[in-house]
């Protein structure tokens, strides 16, 4: 399926991608995730053959798409502003790609049928886009885009002009229609959450670089770096001093202190004594801590706890400022 080889790729002569390198496999939804800049739409853009690489390959099945224009990657686009034809009512703006490659009247009237009944509007066939909702209107461009069976599917931001209930319910229908097609797909965001929720495989870029490859939970077990760990809102991050290590079977067992305690964690990295290293505190765990509210903020259905030192936490019930707490945290060292 597609491949991409060691892209890299300069924006007002800085180097915006360095290497990147994935593939995707039949059937198969991978996430770019990333913070606005990184890189995740030129990627996207790059692959739909509108900008081109400085180095490295784009194969799609072992063919380089290097010399292979747009329209003939067979490649489907849905983008947050839709792009739909405003002139044009539902029936024609799903139609529209299989009327380009001169499909029969009898073949167009039966998918864009399929297509409508696949995104939920069957029976709106000849509605103006314009009398649409925001959440009716991305699944039309969804079945714009599925209508011609494309080789693959590519979602730039697709979700990011509806409101949260609107996404969660286009997010569940999506990944489901993703998984009956088998189509595979590319979903670029910045939004951690839909990514969770759409995803079999997640791809964090950060600075130019793929930063962590892995499934949902894989990348939430093990985030590995600082960076990975604070985007994704996992726990706190903080930092500490190694105090002392002790050789163990795993690894080696650091002694760290930190402004709000002690903690003995394994750390698959190599460091010295006296070197600065970041922690992750995750909530619910076997280490216990003390530390003094210093503020308190309804959220949703608990309460948003700050600590001393920085540190936040999430508890049903609301503790009083001033008051000192235990907490019981799992602690792991990051890169």
């Amino acid at each position: 399926m597609l491949e991409i080889q060691n892209i890299f790729k300069t924006y007002n002569d800085k180097l915006l991608l360095r290497g990147i390198s994935f593939s995707i496999s039949q059937g198969e939804t991978i996430c770019l995730l990333g913070a606005s800049g990184s890189g995740k739409s030129t990627l996207l853009r790059m692959i739909a053959g509108l900008e081109f690489p400085e180095s490295g390959h784009i194969l799609f099945n072992q063919v380089d798409l290097a010399q292979t224009p747009p329209h003939v990657r067979d490649f489907g686009l849905v983008f947050q502003d839709y792009g739909l034809f405003p002139h044009l009512n539902i029936f024609d703006n799903v139609a529209f790609g299989l009327k380009m490659r001169n499909v029969s009247t009898e073949k167009i009237n039966a998918c864009v049928t399929e297509m409508l009944e696949l995104v939920n509007l069957q029976g709106f066939e000849k509605r103006k886009v314009t009398d649409l909702s925001g959440g009716e209107q991305q699944r039309v461009a969804l079945a714009r885009a599925l209508a011609p069976q494309p080789r693959l599917l590519m979602f730039d931001e697709p979700l990011g002009a509806l409101d949260k209930s609107l996404k969660e319910d286009l997010l569940d229908q999506l990944r489901a229609i993703l998984h009956e097609t088998q189509i595979p797909a590319i979903y670029v965001t910045h939004d951690q959450d839909e990514a969770f929720a759409i995803a079999d495989r997640i791809l964090l870029l950060h600075d130019g670089e793929i930063i962590r490859d892995g499934t949902p939970v894989e990348v939430w077990k093990n985030p590995n770096s600082v960076y990975a760990a604070r985007m994704l809102g996992m726990g706190n991050v903080i930092e500490g001093e190694v105090k002392r290590i002790n050789a163990s079977r795993k690894g080696r067992r650091m002694n760290v202190k930190t402004d709000v305690g002690i903690f003995d964690v394994e750390s698959k990295h190599h460091y010295d004594k006296g070197e600065k290293v970041s922690l992750l505190l995750k909530q619910s765990g076997e280490v216990e801590i003390k530390l003094k509210v210093e503020d308190v903020l309804f959220n949703r259905n608990q309460f948003q706890v700050k600590l001393r030192g920085g540190l936040v936490i999430h508890l049903k019930d609301a503790p009083e400022v001033g008051q000192i707490i235990r907490v019981k945290v799992q602690v792991e060292c990051l890169t």
